[in-house]
């Protein structure tokens, strides 16, 4: 066994790694950037070493420190978590020169997966379905338009490096083809340091359905059923379960087979997920692997018995697999839910904040993994997640039932987070029929019901007339008894900006003198400016794009006109509410 880890990694998963590594009796080290001195996971490790003053996402991408301080601290293996340096070749080869055991896969697995172009051509050759499209090297606009023509519209342009919904566009006409190209190619180099894109048809209401898969280096690999990710918002995942309520033995079988298939053709070893696209008609394409342990691997370990970490540590070691395809046995029904720190009722902005109260849920069934507590706080360099919530159940409806519940434990002040959301999702006829709940995850619909469970009034009600106070429930205790009683509170800041630019959008955006401020909508960093002073605008037009927690914002003209007193550029922050430009109207 190793006789020390480090984690290369942050908040929940760093702290998910570092409960394994400590059952096996394993010491732990951390590392942190500034903006983690103080986070959970560096007190819940043995040593804790900061990596670096580079800003604070890009400290945990520097592969020098994080291996000088494996050297410092006499670590013997590395553990990257996802994200970060999980799925980078690069990194994986360094640690095998400087002598520590990367626990994960081969450098060269990770190459071969990590182009989702080169990935489909290998396992096109190994004979695992795909979904038609353009996978080659000419990434020219006219050649790109050209085969999404041949393929049929819509089609779903994707970056070849990309992951968790980042450098992904619907274009359902030609007219749409350029701009998303350039968007797509843009995040691809801004999040993977790479511009290239690829084509494919867009399946319309599919089950996004993924395999976990378990390799050893002795030959073996098995999976461990599926997971269905099917609930999203902006390509990335809310909500995940397994089993997947449309999928049947056989097809668990036949999609399992595909996921070992797919792990043989890469030569894979360690923890990988096979992802997939499940249509009406149950055909089954593959779309990519991820080379590394996934945020959702929670479901399987609960409705498995299995610890896949724990796995990923054995294998790393050259251990054989501790169970065989025979020996797994899915039992119940688990499902996840992401708290992530945004709101939904303005289309899932971004919400960092210090969180100022914090009790989470417990009770039979129940797991949280989660890098917070009372007073952390919830930074925009990162993610937005703050927890993850987990429940095991005897089948879907009693794991349902057992998640509302939970939610309705769980506790946290400060940051808006989608708690209420999932409420709402969980509670929906779609979402209980186990259907695919397409259109209604980004409804105003749901989002106005998850206001409404918060205490709040919904968004539509409190940004009319001329009231600036918001309804929000509270319980108090009277005589030894509890009651619930509704409370008049003052209007938060953030919603108070979202009335006046509805107002202003209602009103023609019409402001003293004809013109009127364009304001961003979240703290972030400016990533491009596609307008200068004097340009004339149209309703809708892109002003600026913001990007916060990992996510791009569009900002646009909320009226006719020209744009004025111009005052940010890519790389400038920006905070909610700063004026961008001023539209002078027609």
């Amino acid at each position: 066994m190793f006789d020390k880890i480090l984690v290369a990694n942050r908040g929940e998963i760093a702290c998910r790694v570092l409960r394994t590594a400590r059952r096996l009796g394993i010491q732990t080290v951390a590392v942190y950037s500034d903006a983690d001195a103080e986070a959970k996971h560096v007190a819940m490790a043995d040593e804790a070493y900061r990596i670096g003053q580079a800003p604070a996402r890009e400290s945990y991408l520097d592969a020098d420190a994080i291996l000088d301080a494996a050297r410092r601290s006499g670590a013997r293996a590395v553990h990257p978590g996802y994200g970060f340096l999980s799925e980078n070749a690069a990194f994986a080869e360094a640690c095998a020169k400087a002598g520590v055991v990367f626990i994960g896969p081969s450098a060269a697995a990770i190459r071969a997966m990590g182009s989702k172009s080169a990935a489909k051509r290998l396992m096109g050759e190994a004979g695992v379905p795909l979904v038609p499209g353009y996978h080659g090297e000419d990434q020219s606009p006219a050649r790109l338009a050209k085969e999404a023509a041949k393929i049929g519209w819509p089609v779903l342009v994707k970056a070849t490096a990309g992951g968790g919904g980042k450098g992904m566009e619907e274009v359902h006409d030609p007219a749409q083809a350029e701009q998303a190209f350039e968007r797509a190619q843009r995040q691809g180099q801004s999040y993977f340091a790479n511009p290239d894109v690829y084509v494919e048809k867009l399946i319309v209401d599919p089950r996004h359905v993924e395999v976990q898969v378990l390799a050893d280096s002795h030959g073996n690999v098995v999976h461990l059923g599926e997971r269905d990710c099917t609930i999203q918002r902006r390509h990335q995942k809310l909500v995940e379960e397994t089993p997947s309520p449309a999928v049947d033995e056989e097809l668990r079988q036949r999609i399992g087979a595909i996921g070992v298939e797919a792990a043989r053709a890469a030569g894979y070893r360690s923890a990988g997920t096979i992802e997939g696209l499940l249509t009406r008609e149950g055909d089954y394409f593959f779309m990519e692997m991820n080379t590394r342990i996934q945020v959702e691997h929670t479901v399987t370990e609960l409705v498995t018995g299995l610890d896949l970490v724990g796995e990923q540590i054995l294998v790393a070691l050259g251990e054989p697999l501790s169970v065989r395809q025979e020996d797994v046995e899915l039992r119940g029904h688990a499902i996840e839910c992401r708290i992530n720190a945004e709101d939904a009722a303005r289309g899932f902005l971004p919400a960092p904040a210090a969180v100022t109260g914090y009790r989470e849920p417990a009770g039979p069934g129940v797991r949280i993994d989660s890098g917070v507590a009372a007073g952390y706080e919830v930074s925009a360099a990162y993610d937005p997640m703050v927890a993850k919530l987990i429940v095991h159940g005897v089948d879907r409806e009693h794991a349902r039932r057992r998640m509302l519940r939970a939610l309705d434990e769980f506790w946290i002040e400060g940051p808006t987070t989608l708690i209420p959301f999932h409420k709402a999702l969980l509670s929906h006829p779609c979402f209980v029929a186990g259907e695919t709940c397409h259109g209604v995850v980004e409804s105003e619909e749901l989002a106005a019901r998850a206001s409404e469970l918060d205490g709040a009034a919904p968004l539509a009600q409190a940004t009319t007339g001329p009231a600036r106070t918001t309804e929000r429930v509270r319980t108090v205790e009277v005589d030894g008894r509890r009651f619930e009683v509704r409370l008049t509170e003052p209007e938060p800041e953030w919603r108070a900006l979202a009335r006046r630019r509805q107002e202003r959008a209602q009103l023609g955006g019409a402001g003293a003198g004809g013109s009127d401020a364009v304001v961003s909508p979240m703290q972030g960093t400016v990533l491009a400016v596609p307008v200068s002073d004097g340009d004339e605008v149209e309703p809708g037009r892109v002003i600026c794009i913001v990007e916060a927690m990992k996510m791009e914002n569009e900002v646009h003209a909320h009226l006719a006109g020209t744009v004025q007193s111009l005052s940010v550029e890519p790389g400038q922050p920006v905070t909610t509410g700063q004026v961008i430009c001023t539209i002078a109207a027609e």
